[in-house]
Parts: C-alpha cells; structure tokens; sequence
C-alpha cells in the first residue's frame, strides 16, 4: 500500500512540475514544416510570430524543438517582453525549460530607462537578468556607458559594468574596471581604481559613488581630487561638480602645485570659483622654501584665498609657526604670499635667533624669492628682549623698525619713548656695567643677535651704572615678560596649546567687546545729539517763522546805528581812563 502511495507522489509530482514548464508556440508562419534530416525540428518560414510565457518572438524563421522546448530564431528578430524591453538582434535562440535566451548579430534592448547595444547578450528571464562578455554600451537620458562585461538587472535597473568602464556626459568621464550603476537615477559606484575627469578637475578614487546626474560625488578610498592648480587628499572627500566645491576629511593634504605649499589638518573645505579654502582640526599650513627648510604654520583655523600668484594665508586662534630660525606666536595672522608680509595680531611674540620681540602688533617682510626675513615693524608697546648671563637686555618703545640681513636682525629702530637696559661687556666678555637710558628715539646695531652700538639719539637721560648700583628688582624695564616656555621647540610643537592663553584671549576679548559696545554708545549718543539740535532748530525756525522781527524805517536803521557808535567810542574813552 505504501508503495502505491510513494509511487503516485512521484508520478503527480512530475506531472506538476511539466505543468510549470511553459512550453514555446509558434503562432503564425507563412510555411511550416518537419525538417526532413531532423525529424524533432519543426520549420517556420515567413512573418514567424511566436510566444512564451508571456513573451514574443517575431522573426523570418525558426527551428522549433518541440520536445526540448527550445528554439532557434533568425533574420530581424525581435523579442518582446511585456510592452517595457524590446530586444532586436539578428540571431537568437531560446531555452524554455531554462527561461534563457542567448542573442547576436547587432543586439539591441531598449527599456524605458536605457538602450543596451552589444553583439552577444544574454538573457535569464527567471531572474530578469541579462549579460554580455563583449563590449556593450548603455545609453540613458544622461549618460553613455561602454564596458567589455556587463549584468543589467531589470527589476532593480541595476547595470553591473567591468572591465575597461568609460560612462561618459557632456559634464565628466568616468572611467573604472568595476562600477556599479543605476539607470533611473544616473548613480554610479565605483570600486577598485576609477577617475573622474572633468574641465575643471580630475578625480581618483579605489572606491566611491558619483550621482551623475547632480554632479555629487563622495570618495573614501585613496581618494584625490586635482584641479589645475591644487591636489586634494583625504581619508573621505566630497566633490560637487555644479559648484566646483569639496570637502575633505580625516588626514586631509591640499598641495599647491604652483607655490610648493600644503595645508593639512583633519577637515577642509575648497572653494575654486572663489580660489578659497579654509581648514581645521589641527590645521598647518606648510611652505617649502629650502630642501631642509620649511615654514609651519598653525592655527585653529586656515583660511587661504586669492588666486596662485596672490594667495593670501589668514590664521585664527592659537596660532604658532616654526622655521629653523624664526618662530612665533600669537591669536591671528594674515600672510601675503605675493608680497611677503606677514601680520601677527593680539599678544603677538617673534623669536628671530636669540631676540624675543613683542608688542600690540608685529609685521615682517621676507623675500618673496628667498623667503629670508627682510625687515620689522613693531607698532605700540614694542618690546626686545635677549637673554644674558648675567640678566635680560632690553630695548622699548613705542614703535620699532628692524632690518635683517641673512636673518639675522642687523638694526632696530625705536620711534618714541624710548628706553634701554643693557648688560655692557668688554673684549673678554667681562661684565663692566648696565647701561640704562630714558631716550626719545634710539638707534641700536647688533651682530650675530648681539648688540654691537647703541645711538641715543633725542634728549638722552641715564648712563652706565657699575653692577652693584642696580638692584635686581630694577633691572627689568616696565611691561618686560620672557616668553621662551611659549617658543615652540620643533614643527610639532606648534600644536601645543599654552594654559595661559585661554585667559589671556579671553581677556583680550572682553576688552575688544567692550570698546565695541562704547564706540556703539557714543555713535548712538552723537546721533541723538544731532537730532535733538536738528528739532531745536526746526523749532526755532517755526517760532521765527510766525513771529518775524519789525520791519525798520531807513531813520530808524540810521538811529541805532548812531547809538551803537556812540557806546563804542564810550567804551574806548572808559579804556583810555583805565
């Protein structure tokens, strides 16, 4: 019994599963009939119209194998599936235990979202997937896509391309030996080695996406981004084509090509119809200017703006910059590249060989060639400072001009208010005094960061004291401080933030604050003062206006003018008395 069961499951089973099969059907022909050396082959000749699972073969004629439900099409074949892709191919046959189709000769498939044209093309109908390992090419409303293999995936409109990609627009090439793209919304992904190359820009990444059709792309492997005169790097970029903006992050590195120069830090932002770009989180801006010798510039944040010829490098909070014999500190900076000045703003410090300079605000020139210090300027409160064995030397005033040769400060120059602390030394380096002078201006020369004379040159009051008539208390002039634990010691050092300066800015900045809120008040006061003169006057000129003096007769005109005569010689006689 039992067997008579297990055999009749079988039996309804393979009966069901023939039923699956959908079997092929030619429908019209103009002649049919056996093929006389294959008597399985059916022949149909002439406006061939056949169908399968929904799907029509129309074609000049086929061989039908009935029993392999399988077929072979040729001459004008076209296939339709639905009334969404329609294929059209000079050969063809077709598997319909299997739902595969096989085309060549000149193929051709167009659905709404593309057309695919190649000269062998697969096609799985069970999973609505088709595929070629000749070249073929994609074309949709926006782009034109060639690949030696591809997969298309019509339900997903997926188009899997490798080997020797190129998805081309009138905007940008894409070119990738693996990407993955998407016919309705035009975005691609790429994977393994691809470029981006545009007008304005050349794009490489190992692995991305690109949305095509807005011109948006984001990177995260390997990834740069150049444009002519700039080389963006990072651990993930953005790009927009439309704005010609990017955006960087994690190890960023903008290299200027033109003027050797690199900023790096964690997060950027580039700017090139603006020629702009601005960097934080750990921000350096670093300028090659010998093969052992660089300038490191750091700040909270970079700003850098202009064109290649005219860059402009702007430093904002914390800042510190390192060279081999110059270094320095201070809250802002702005550096011009195509004239060499430099800015430092807020507690500016300069360290130039053994000199300590400081004052409300530091400028200083450097060969635009060379990049060798070329001159100073220190305005207000303008301090320099040089250590001695025996104590500090130092030079104030209100402003101070420096001159450099080989870097090396050669002259300062202190304009008003002058006053000097100097520790006098003979040939042998003996202490034989301190100099200590109050002068208008004053005029130092120094040689290998010593002071080598010194000119007091307008209303000089002071002299050299012997060491012993100078306490230790008096020997530092009012407003001296000596910096060096804030000299950064190398090109890492910059980064470091000093406890202090917190307070210090913080200070700095109330007091700016708070001058900005009286220059507000007394504007605002200055306004409502001329307004209230104003109504005074138009009140007044109302009054005149409807009580107008008399008018005078010419005798009486001639009266008071005799009266006023006469009190004026009157008060002349009264003076003669006196």
């Amino acid at each position: 019994m039992k067997r008579i069961f297990f055999f009749l499951f079988i039996s309804i089973s393979v009966v069901s599963f023939g039923q699956q099969k959908k079997k092929i059907k030619v429908i019209n022909a103009d002649i049919t009939y056996t093929d006389p050396d294959n008597p399985e082959a059916m022949i149909s000749i002439g406006n061939v119209y056949a169908e399968i699972d929904g799907a029509t073969i129309r074609c000049q004629q086929v061989e039908l194998y009935s029993k392999q439900n399988y077929m072979k099409a040729l001459g004008d074949v076209v296939m339709n599936q639905g009334d969404t892709v329609i294929q059209t191919s000079k050969f063809a046959d077709y598997d319909g235990n299997e739902n595969l189709a096989r085309s060549w000769g000149g193929v051709v498939l167009k659905d709404p979202s593309m057309t695919l044209t190649t000269e062998k093309l697969f096609f799985d109908r069970e999973n609505q997937h088709l595929y070629y390992n000749q070249k073929g090419t994609i074309k949709d409303s926006v782009n034109v896509l060639v690949s030696s293999t591809g997969n298309y995936f019509l339900t997903t409109k997926k188009f899997q391309a490798k080997v020797d990609v190129v998805v081309t627009n009138p905007d940008h090439v894409i070119e990738s030996n693996h990407l993955d793209y998407y016919t309705d919304s035009g975005r691609a992904f790429l994977y393994g080695p691809s470029t981006i190359t545009s007008a304005e820009s050349l794009v490489y990444t190992e692995k991305g996406f690109s949305d095509t059709k807005n011109k948006i792309s984001h990177l995260t492997k390997n990834s740069w981004i150049q444009y002519e005169d700039r080389l963006i790097e990072g651990d993930s970029l953005f790009h927009n084509g439309a704005t010609n903006f990017s955006s960087a992050s994690g190890n960023i590195k903008l290299t200027d090509t033109i003027n050797d120069s690199t900023l790096k830090g964690g997060y950027a932002e580039v700017f090139k119809d603006k020629d702009s770009a601005f960097v934080v989180d750990k921000a350096v801006a670093i300028s090659l200017i010998e093969k052992k010798d660089s300038m490191y510039i750091h700040g909270d944040t970079l700003l850098i703006t202009g064109k290649p010829t005219d860059r402009v490098i702007r430093a904002y909070h914390h800042v510190k910059f390192y060279k081999i014999d110059l270094r320095g500190k201070c809250d802002s900076l702005v550096s011009v590249e195509k004239t060499g000045l430099t800015k430092m703003f807020r507690k500016p410090v300069l360290w130039s060989e053994g000199n300590q300079i400081t004052g409300d605000v530091i400028h200083f020139l450097s060969d635009t060639i060379t990049q060798k210090l070329d001159s100073l300027k220190v305005l207000k409160n303008a301090f320099l400072i040089q250590k001695d064995s025996a104590g500090y030397n130092q030079t104030k005033g209100r402003d101070l001009f420096g001159k450099f040769l080989e870097n090396d400060l050669r002259i300062v120059d202190v304009v008003g208010n002058g006053e000097v602390l100097h520790y006098v030394r003979n040939e042998e380096q003996d202490l034989i005094g301190i100099t200590k002078i109050y002068c208008s201006n004053i005029l130092v020369e120094l040689e290998n960061s010593a002071i080598k004379t010194i000119s007091f040159l307008v209303n000089p009051e002071g002299k050299t004291y012997p060491e012993e008539e100078i306490h230790v208390n008096d020997r530092e002039i009012k407003g001296f401080v000596w910096r060096e634990d804030e000299k950064p010691i190398d090109k890492d050092d910059i980064f470091r933030h000093d406890p202090k300066d917190e307070d210090i800015m913080k200070q700095e900045r109330i007091k700016e604050r708070e001058a900005r809120i009286q220059a507000i008040k007394d504007a605002e006061e200055k306004r409502l003062r001329e307004i209230a003169a104003k109504e005074l006057q138009r009140v007044q000129d109302s009054i005149s206006a409807a009580n107008p003096p008399p008018v005078l007769s010419d005798k009486e005109k001639q009266d008071i003018n005799e009266k006023k005569k006469a009190a004026k010689e009157a008060r002349k006689d009264a003076k003669k008395k006196e």
